[in-house]
C-alpha cells in the first residue's frame, strides 16, 4: 500500500507538472512572440507616419538593428528604401498592409524566423506599404531556457514529492503496522490478549477497536468450543463405560451373563449414544448459527405432559405432574421437545424413584421445572 501511495502521488503530481510546465511555455511563447508584434508594428507605425508627413522615402533614416530589417515598397512592389542589412535586396514578401507573416531564410540572419508586418502609409507622392520584420531568435532562446529549467526542476520536485509521500505514509502506515504484528503475534493460547488503544479517535482507533472486539469474539467461541469438547467427552464417557463394563464381565464370566441382558443392555446404551450424538450435532448447529427454528404458539403444558406419558411407558419411575398447569410460548415445537426431553432423561437417569415436572406461568412466563429425588450435582 505504502508503495502504491507513493507512486499514485508522484504520477499524479508528475501529470500535473507536466500539464503546467507545457501551458506555462506556450504561455511564454505567445506573450513573448505578442511583444514582438508589438514592437514590429509600432516601428512600422512609426515610418508610415514619417512618410505621411512628407518626407521622401530617400530620406528616411532608420536605425540598424541586427535583429530588424525595414523596407518601403512603392505601388509597384518596388523597394524604395530599407535598412542596410537588407540594401539592394528585394521586397521580402508582397504582404498587403494590415497583414503579418511568419518567415525564414530571409537574406539576413542565419535561417533566423522573422515576424513581419505590413503598414500602408499614403504620402503625397504616392502610396507607401512598409515592411517591419523583428527576429523570433529571442522567443526561442527564453522558452528554451525555461523549458530547460523546467526539465531539470520538474524530476527534482517529483523527487521530493515521492521522498515526502512514502515518509508520510510510512508514518501513517505505523499503527497499522503495528496492530498487524500485534495481531500476528497472538497465539491460540493467547486469545485473553488485547492490542493497545492507539490515542485519539480516527480510523487507526476504530481499526483498534474492530480487532480487540473480533479477539473478544475469537475467544468466546474458543471457549465455547472448549466447554463443547468438555460437555462431549463428559457425555459419551457413561454410555462407553457402562458398554465395556459389562462386555468384560461377560467375558469373564460367560455362564452368569445371558445373551439377552447383554444385548439389551448394550441395545440401551447404544440408543443413548445416538441421542448424545444428534445433541452434539444440534448444538454444533447452535454454536455455528445454522440452526432454522419454525416459530409458532406451542402449548408447553402438552409437550409436558407427553414427555411425562413417554417416561412413564419406559422407566419404572413415579412422574408427577399435578403441578403442571396451562402455558403458551411462541417458539419452535421441536427444539422446545428435545430440550424438554434432555431435562427429563437426565433426571431419570439420576432419581431414585420419583420424578416431578411443574409448569407455570407468571408475569408473562412461563416457568418450567424438573426435579428428581436423586442425590443432585455435587
Amino acid at each position: 500500500m505504502r508503495v502504491r501511495v507513493t507512486a499514485v502521488a508522484v504520477l499524479v503530481v508528475g501529470l500535473a507538472l507536466v500539464a503546467g510546465a507545457i501551458t506555462l511555455v506556450a504561455v511564454l511563447r505567445r506573450s513573448l512572440t505578442d511583444n514582438v508584434r508589438t514592437s514590429a508594428e509600432l516601428r512600422a507605425q512609426d515610418v508610415a507616419e514619417i512618410l505621411e508627413s512628407g518626407t521622401p522615402p530617400g530620406g528616411l533614416a532608420v536605425d540598424d538593428e541586427e535583429d530588424l530589417l525595414v523596407q518601403v515598397l512603392d505601388a509597384d512592389g518596388r523597394v524604395v528604401a530599407s535598412t542596410a542589412n537588407v540594401e539592394g535586396e528585394p521586397a521580402v514578401t508582397a504582404l498587403r498592409p494590415g497583414r503579418t507573416a511568419r518567415l525564414s531564410g530571409l537574406p539576413i540572419g542565419d535561417d533566423e524566423e522573422f515576424l513581419v508586418v505590413a503598414e500602408g502609409a499614403d504620402a503625397g507622392s504616392g502610396s507607401f506599404t512598409v515592411l517591419v520584420g523583428r527576429s523570433l531568435e529571442s522567443v526561442g532562446e527564453t522558452t528554451g531556457i525555461v523549458s530547460d529549467v523546467l526539465m531539470a526542476g520538474i524530476p527534482l520536485l517529483l523527487l521530493v514529492v515521492g521522498t515526502s509521500a512514502w515518509l508520510l505514509t510510512g508514518r501513517a502506515l505505523a499503527p497499522v503496522e503495528g496492530i498487524r504484528s500485534e495481531v500476528a503475534a497472538i497465539s491460540a493460547a493467547e486469545m485473553h490478549r488485547r492490542i493497545p488503544h492507539p490515542p485519539g479517535h480516527d480510523e487507526i482507533a476504530r481499526l483498534a477497536d474492530t480487532m480487540n472486539e473480533m479477539l473478544g469474539r475469537l475467544e468466546d467461541s474458543q471457549a465455547r468450543q472448549r466447554r463443547f469438547v468438555s460437555d462431549a467427552s463428559h457425555e459419551l464417557r457413561s454410555p462407553v463405560t457402562t458398554i465395556r463394563q459389562h462386555s468384560e464381565v461377560a467375558r469373564s464370566h460367560p455362564e452368569g451373563t445371558s445373551v439377552t441382558d447383554l444385548a439389551d443392555t448394550v441395545l440401551a446404551e447404544d440408543l443413548r449414544l445416538e441421542q448424545l450424538v444428534e445433541d452434539l450435532l444440534w448444538l454444533a448447529r447452535v454454536d455455528e448459527r445454522t440452526l432454522r427454528l419454525h416459530r409458532e404458539p406451542v402449548d408447553v403444558d402438552d409437550v409436558v405432559l407427553d414427555e411425562a406419558r413417554r417416561l412413564r411407558l419406559t422407566t419404572p419411575l413415579d412422574v408427577d405432574t399435578a403441578d403442571v398447569s396451562a402455558g403458551q410460548v411462541l417458539g419452535d415445537r421441536l427444539q422446545l421437545r428435545r430440550m424438554l426431553r434432555n431435562l427429563v432423561d437426565n433426571a431419570a437417569r439420576h432419581a431414585r424413584g420419583r420424578v416431578v415436572l411443574s409448569l407455570a406461568e407468571t408475569y408473562g412466563a412461563v416457568v418450567l421445572r424438573v426435579d428428581d429425588d436423586g442425590p443432585g450435582i455435587p
